[in-house]
């Protein structure tokens, strides 16, 4: 029996309970995210596949799959977060392991995929990262890939494999709703994520802003020029793809601020951290922050301001669409109307 695939023209999907899979199903849990994994495979009715990765100690990774793929529909998950160069090496291995242990199938599943930041040649003489990465994961022996919530979704034009983008937003607006915040806003911190916000303001059928900031170097460091739309009055909700420093949401949020807005809130479908993000966060004017679970091993402590949301269940739901021959866009129905 498969899942029930209901939804709502409000939230989106909501991911119901599973029988358990057909025998062929295999789900492998990578080092980078064996939490997550555990979580999609409960979702499932699976058990992991067992497998193992080890770094020795000048570095080099291996891994070994113990049990046999062969003729299997195969899922490893394994997202590209810090250590991003060790996380992504390993999964090229654990690609060309399953490859070579005659899986039927692979699917690369990558909760979060760094290297969709390097989507463009902007600058002389730069390599444009993102579409090596998709060579390599190709020239592995990737038949498909499954992400979410690319830095840029033009990269799935990078591979000539099918790629399954799931989006957070559904989830997290449900999450959201279920506040009950009033009078809100939904702030997009650029107008590169203008399109995006919209679509969460669409979700939960509230008004969006636009800000405007400027990135001049790769400091990681952006300036908040301006606000786009009125916020006096209200509780605004900023939303982004990722956070790294989670320097722009607290400058926007000082802004935001300043126009004279209630409370403010963030959402971010990667909550990346680098060091001193948390305590950043921890001490700025966001009242109250979430993020998804594609990235579960923090270089820090998380601050109490900061909420997990685990997108595990879609995740766990496109699997079994990919398993079973049905179509993944049922997941995300608002994409057809933004």
């Amino acid at each position: 029996m498969n899942a029930d695939n209901s939804t709502d023209s409000r939230t989106g999907p909501r991911v119901q309970s599973f029988q358990p899979a057909q025998g062929n199903l295999a789900i492998l849990a990578g080092s980078g995210n064996p939490v997550f994994a555990q979580k999609i495979a409960d979702k499932l009715g699976v058990q992991l596949t067992p497998c193992h990765a080890q770094i020795f100690s000048e570095g080099n990774v291996f891994v070994r799959i113990r049990e046999n793929v062969r003729g299997r529909d195969t899922f490893i998950v394994q997202g590209v977060h810090h250590p991003v160069n060790d996380n992504f090496v390993e999964l090229l291995f654990w690609i060309d392991a399953l490859k070579r242990a005659s899986a039927q199938h692979i699917t690369a599943v990558i909760p979060y995929f760094s290297y969709a930041k390097g989507d463009k040649k902007d600058e002389p003489r730069v390599s444009i990262r993102a579409r090596v990465c998709a060579d390599a994961i190709e020239a592995a022996g990737a038949d498909r890939v499954l992400t979410m919530d690319l830095h840029s979704p033009q990269i799935q034009g990078f591979f000539s494999v099918p790629v399954d983008h799931l989006y957070a937003r559904a989830v997290i607006c449900e999450h959201i709703r279920s506040l009950g915040i009033e009078d809100l806003v939904v702030c997009s911190p650029d107008a590169g994520f203008a399109k995006a916000a919209a679509a969460f303001a669409n979700l939960l059928g509230v008004p969006v802003v636009i800000g405007n900031k400027s990135r001049p170097d790769h400091s990681e460091q952006a300036e908040i020029l301006e606000v786009i739309g009125s916020v006096e009055g209200k509780n605004v909700l900023m939303v982004d793809d990722f956070t790294i420093t989670g320097g722009s949401l607290c400058s926007m949020a000082e802004v935001l601020k300043e126009r004279g807005a209630k409370d403010i809130y963030a959402a971010v479908s990667h909550g990346v951290l680098s060091m001193g993000a948390a305590e950043r966060i921890q001490d700025s004017l966001i009242r109250r922050m979430f993020m998804t679970d594609t990235i579960e091993s923090p270089v820090e402590p998380l601050p109490e301001k900061m909420e997990v949301i685990s997108v595990a269940p879609l995740f766990a739901q496109a699997i079994r669409s990919i398993h079973d021959r049905t179509s993944v866009s049922m997941l995300f129905p608002d994409e057809r109307q933004t």
